[in-house]
């Protein structure tokens, strides 16, 4: 097959890839099968033989390409999970983050350009739990934590195509597709540009109910399945389950939303999209369903969210959305586009600039250990 890579340059996270790469980079991001021996479909679909197609998935996670391999969970439906921000003293910087960092609960980290400068993500098995990692990270590191958990889920996906050049996420339109081919057919090329939307409640106080052979289930796959020829049966062994009720247990967290998707995570930092930009805000609250559903239905936004106002410590945003690209002065086209069309409102654009931790969100704590960190 022929080579995807823009001039061989060993600079180009491409070089080197051929289109059953580029099928597996773009089209098993999710809907990966839920069968004993999955590269087996994967591989008539890619067409080539099982073991090439576990060998490509293998070399893209060294090469970085994919972060990991299996379950992409979700926070608000397992547990209890929030948005948090810490306003770090440049000269303590580092400190602050080697708190914050070394929570298990901790799973997402990054500085942003604002006054609030770290902003991370807790998530835990229930509210309690991350409301006392949160009071500990404060006592610990002497700085005050706005705490924003979601309250309305209008739209969240970070599945979205790379194989390109495209200046941000799903900005590729697939040429002859219609939107329900699109939105139907993912592997097909290009990005699902029709986008469902809906006001998502979501409850501080969740906490799924599980079964002991799910908690098991989850506790294992929270970092990723084995990259085998059987994946579900290796993760059946570990847990000491049957198989079988092993791939219906995944079955049914996938149903009842505890697992998002099933696939390959691609990095998106190595794939170029690396100029995210997380934009607030000041949306009436009149007006605030009606804009979020519009706003989260667009194309080029990745996620858009209800979180509350915090106006005592000076944070008068409810909404947030964010846009991922390769260029931070496309992005910035794209929140113009989206301020001028769309929400005619105050608001701050809050740049990435440095990924501090990120990882699986992990629910150790469902199983009663306490959520302790990693180091004293």
């Amino acid at each position: 097959m022929s080579s995807l890579g823009a001039g061989g340059s060993e600079d180009d996270w491409r070089a080197g890839l051929d289109e059953a790469d580029a099928a597996l980079v773009d089209g098993y991001q999710s809907d990966f099968p839920i069968v004993e021996e999955p590269f087996r479909a994967v591989a008539d679909d890619l067409g080539v033989d099982e073991a090439e197609a576990l060998a490509r998935v293998e070399r893209l996670r060294e090469r970085g390409v994919f972060r990991r391999f299996g379950a992409v969970l979700n926070p608000p439906v397992i547990g209890s999970s929030t948005l948090a921000a810490v306003s770090a003293p440049e000269d303590r910087f580092d400190e602050v983050a080697a708190v914050v960092n070394s929570y298990r609960q901790v799973n997402h980290n990054y500085r942003r350009s604002h006054e609030w400068n770290m902003w991370f993500v807790v998530t835990a098995g229930d509210r309690a739990t991350r409301d006392r990692i949160i009071a500990d990270i404060e006592s610990r590191t002497g700085c005050a934590v706005l705490v924003l958990p979601m309250l309305t889920d209008f739209y969240i996906d970070l599945e979205f195509p790379v194989v390109n050049g495209d200046r941000f996420a799903r900005e590729t339109r697939p040429e002859g597709a219609s939107p329900d081919e699109r939105a139907a057919s993912p592997r097909a090329g290009g990005s699902r540009q029709e986008t469902e939307v809906d006001a998502t409640r979501i409850s501080e106080e969740a906490t799924a109910d599980l079964s002991p052979v799910e908690r098991r289930l989850l506790l294992e796959i929270q970092d990723g399945f084995p990259l085998t020829r059987t994946p579900y049966r290796d993760v059946a062994a570990a847990i000491d389950a049957p198989v079988d009720e092993v791939l219906a247990g995944v079955e049914r967290l996938l149903a009842n939303g505890c697992i998002k998707r099933i696939g390959c995570v691609v990095n998106h930092l190595v794939t170029g999209f690396d100029a995210n930009c997380m934009v607030v805000w000041d949306v009436p609250d009149a007006d605030l369903d009606e804009r979020g559903e519009a706003v989260g239905s667009l194309p080029y936004v990745t996620l858009c969210y209800h979180r509350p106002r915090r106006p005592e410590q000076d944070w008068p945003y409810n909404l947030f959305t964010m846009v991922h690209g390769r260029e931070a002065a496309a992005v910035d086209a794209k929140v113009d586009e989206l301020a001028a069309d769309h929400l005619p409102y105050d608001h701050e654009r809050l740049y990435s600039t440095e990924t501090l931790k990120q990882t699986g969100a992990r629910y150790d704590d469902i199983v009663g250990d306490g959520g302790r960190p990693d180091s004293p």
